[in-house]
């Protein structure tokens, strides 16, 4: 595991952040708790394209915990759009800022069985947050890290949790977050779904699926 990620890293430099790629990103940007927790909910169940105009959208209208709490269901569900499920989404973007001002003082928690008590929230989230925002080490299992990591064959696994557990037996805990940070921006450039561009691939020597 750490060869592929040495070499990835080596290719993709910052890697991938939640709600956006590494394009455009000054060298001081450093992602607020709130901003990757929000992020990363908008990012279930859509494509990553989608989830930064949802952002983008969502965090030039209303930019604090206290903002989204007290906003207006339909407004906050038509600038999230672009990520599906505007209503479902929008909602628990508004519950979950209530809870953090009623439960957390206005703070995301960093413990992560804080995080899964907050609404929409499950381990993919709460691993992103950790990682990202509070430079914990975590595995953060999206549909990339998932499919990727079977298809290389490193992991067996019918599930992101199952998948989650794997790579921690097989990664340096001091390497956890890396995980994420390569294997997403390689799924949205290079291992894409349905469409692998294996003659480009970094790693093309150590997948048991490539076809070069």
């Amino acid at each position: 595991m750490t060869v592929i990620l040495d070499r990835l890293s080596k290719e993709y430099g910052r890697g991938a952040y939640p709600g956006r790629s590494s394009e455009g990103l000054s060298p001081e940007w450093d992602p607020s708790p709130f901003h990757v927790l929000i992020a990363t909910i908008l990012s279930q169940r859509t494509k990553d394209n989608n989830t930064r105009k949802a952002s983008d959208a969502l965090f030039g209208r209303f930019d604090s915990v206290d903002a989204i709490a007290n906003a207006d269901i339909n407004e906050i569900a038509e600038l999230i759009r672009p990520s599906g499920f505007p209503n479902q989404k929008g909602r628990a973007l508004i519950d979950v800022c209530r809870t953090l001002i009623e439960n957390y003082d206005s703070q995301v928690p960093s413990d992560i069985g804080e995080l899964l008590k907050l609404p929409m929230v499950g381990r993919k989230t709460a691993n992103c947050v950790r990682s990202y925002a509070f430079g914990i080490q975590a595995i953060c299992v999206d549909t990339h890290v998932h499919r990727i990591a079977n298809m290389i064959g490193l992991v067996r696994t019918k599930n992101p949790d199952e998948t989650e557990f794997e790579l921690m037996k097989i990664t340096p805990e001091e390497r956890w977050s890396d995980v994420n940070r390569y294997i997403v921006r390689h799924g949205q450039l290079v291992c894409i779904p349905n469409h692998p561009k294996c003659e480009r691939c970094k790693i093309a020597d150590l997948c048991g699926s490539s076809s070069v």
